[in-house]
């Protein structure tokens, strides 16, 4: 997941996994100007974009704002180092066209990797240089604490020496021997070049310098663009933010409202763009979105699952269907630290149980209109690739083995009442340690707001659990991400049991879909505190071996030991797009959008 956590998705890096890129956002929004002949609802060089108000712009990642939308904004003003494609052509699926930079040169037994910048400028003229890399170094290195992509043992601590040899060439030897591949996918595709001629300062009054070459000064200079970055308001108006190396430039920003980019017109990459502006508008939730749709006022939106009967209408309206398959895994994060009901989550037999008690295909073919597909473990399928059988899961939708589990481990099961703990204890037939008689198996669901599927999905598992004396409450927040933490059990935000924020995925992958950042122990958007040891050593496996098998041994053990509950994978979303808009697809499964690619015909 080039972290980025929901509401779409927390994404990889890119996050949680997540944690919405598009779709439903804060605000509500009224209705366009109606379409015009020659392009879209704004004319034939604008096309506005069904899009949640992005609220982070500085290229490092900050804790909370992981956000997908965050994401497609940032690349759209700042290019990282490496861009990515999945389509099996390139070098460790290095997009060469995006890409800043050559793939790395590799050496000493795989330990070293030599990279040459390609020609590039800012968007003020001048040249993108390793300094404006030795600068995010810099930067990450003496904040690696508030960087929302640092895990204790990546990047940085992962390098033993980086080297500048010039103003297009530097090095880095990494501590041991790791997986290229790996290395390449999810470590160096967190490198963004950031303007050191205009950033490297502590104050906006105070003149650039080299202030960040020291770890004292990178604080100063990070805790500045951080506070910046932190003032959405003034997004459009601060001067740092007009120093880009993308293929757009922010020309309007509302807060928790409209957001319009402008081509960049001193743009140095091949992927020039073909419009004038993209407007990105947010709303409320699918019902908003959607009427907005089917007005004809937006030019690329989505269709909610509830509303995919409507396909017909919208495609006589003029705008092509299409399903957009993810990179990515969807899950119901469970919280081991929870004081009282982590528990009962540290209870293999309990989490089997109610794996089984959530219909995947059912809910995926019926709820989800056949727009969502069983996750069967941390290793996404191929996008597009399972339609909604279940048959490679390790647990499948089994009520009766469920009971039977619960009855084995000193459960006294009430169906439509409440199961209790009968037989407490740590034996092979109690219910487990730490679980007192009397018990209740009584728990809450902290979910999305804005997604109609996901409130009936949770209908569904809420009646099944019901079934076996299960009590499930479902609270429904407007980010559950942000409200459901990692925690200690002695902290007081980690009362909540269960959180889901899957609605359009939980967690996109960088292209290696490795779970270091997800299932380690300590892991950065590891909210439920999983810990396992032989888990730690399988993912870790990944990190250095370049067999499949390595992944597929990870993928495997945490099929079954289930540190969280597998749920059904909808596509990002059912993309609806004005039939004369170009270039839309193929849409990224990774989850970024190259807006710079779209034109009218």
């Amino acid at each position: 997941m080039r972290s980025r956590f929901p509401r779409r998705a927390l994404r990889g890096a890119v996050a949680v996994a997540s944690a919405v890129a598009l779709g439903a956002g804060l605000v509500a929004c009224g209705g366009g100007s109606g379409s015009s002949k020659d392009g879209g609802s704004q004319g034939k060089d604008t096309a506005t974009v069904a899009f949640r108000t992005p609220n982070w712009i500085l290229p490092i990642s900050a804790p909370g704002f992981t956000q997908g939308e965050n994401a497609i904004f940032g690349q759209a003003l700042y290019r990282s180092l490496y861009q990515y494609k999945l389509d099996g052509t390139a070098q460790y699926n290095i997009d060469p066209q995006r890409s800043m930079a050559e793939a790395p040169v590799v050496s000493d037994g795989g330990r070293t990797l030599t990279i040459t910048l390609k020609d590039n400028t800012w968007s003020d003229g001048k040249p993108v240089t390793t300094r404006d890399i030795q600068f995010w170094y810099d930067l990450v290195r003496a904040n690696k604490d508030k960087w929302a992509s640092y895990r204790a043992g990546g990047l940085p601590d992962n390098i033993a020496r980086w080297s500048v040899k010039d103003e297009k060439t530097f090095s880095i030897t990494t501590t041991k021997v790791f997986n290229t591949a790996w290395f390449v996918d999810n470590q160096l595709n967190k490198i963004t070049p950031m303007p050191q001629h205009a950033w490297d300062k502590d104050s906006a009054t105070a003149a650039v310098s080299d202030l960040a070459s020291t770890p004292a000064g990178a604080k100063k200079v990070f805790d500045f663009l951080t506070a910046a970055a932190k003032d959405p308001k003034t997004y459009d108006s601060n001067e740092l933010w007009k120093v880009t190396s993308g293929p757009w430039k922010l020309a309007k920003y509302v807060p928790n409202g409209e957001v319009t980019l402008a081509a960049q017109p001193n743009y140095s990459g091949t992927d020039k763009p073909k419009l004038a502006k993209i407007v990105l508008r947010p709303f409320t939730g699918d019902d908003a979105e959607f009427n907005v749709l089917r007005a004809g006022d937006i030019d690329y939106g989505y269709v909610p699952a509830a509303n995919l009967s409507q396909e017909g209408y919208l495609k006589s309206k003029g705008y092509t269907v299409s399903p957009w398959y993810g990179w990515s895994v969807t899950y119901l994060q469970l919280n081991f630290n929870n004081p009282k009901t982590g528990v009962l989550f540290k209870q293999p037999y309990l989490r089997q149980s109610l794996q089984m008690l959530i219909d995947q295909p059912t809910i995926s073919k019926v709820i989800w209109s056949g727009t969502a597909a069983p996750t069967c473990g941390p290793v996404p399928a191929k996008p597009g690739a399972n339609g909604t059988d279940a048959a490679g899961c390790a647990y499948s939708f089994d009520p009766a083995k469920a009971k039977e589990l619960l009855e084995g481990h000193g459960w006294k099961v009430t169906p439509d009442g409440q199961t209790t703990c009968q037989t407490p204890g740590s034996g092979p037939n109690q219910c487990g340690e730490g679980i007192a008689a009397g018990t209740p198996l009584k728990l809450t669901v902290t979910s999305q707001t804005g997604f109609a599927a996901t409130t009936k999905m949770f209908a569904e598992i809420k009646s099944q659990m019901a079934k076996l004396g299960i009590q499930l409450t479902i609270k429904e927040v407007p980010d559950s991400v942000a409200v459901t933490p990692a925690c200690k059990p002695t902290d007081a935000t980690c009362s909540w049991d269960m959180s889901f924020f899957g609605s359009q995925g939980s967690w996109y992958y960088p292209a290696f879909a490795s779970g270091e950042r997800l299932f380690a122990t300590g892991a950065p958007v590891n909210l439920g505190s999983y810990s396992n040891p032989e888990a730690d050593k399988l993912i870790e496996a990944t990190q250095f071996s370049g067999d499949e098998s390595a992944l597929k041994a990870y993928n495997d053990f945490l099929a079954k030991d289930l540190p969280v509950l597998w749920m059904p994978n909808p596509v990002f979303q059912v993309s609806a797009y004005r039939s004369g808009l170009q270039g839309v697809e193929p849409q990224d499964p990774m989850n970024f959008m190259y807006f710079q690619d779209w034109s009218w015909k």
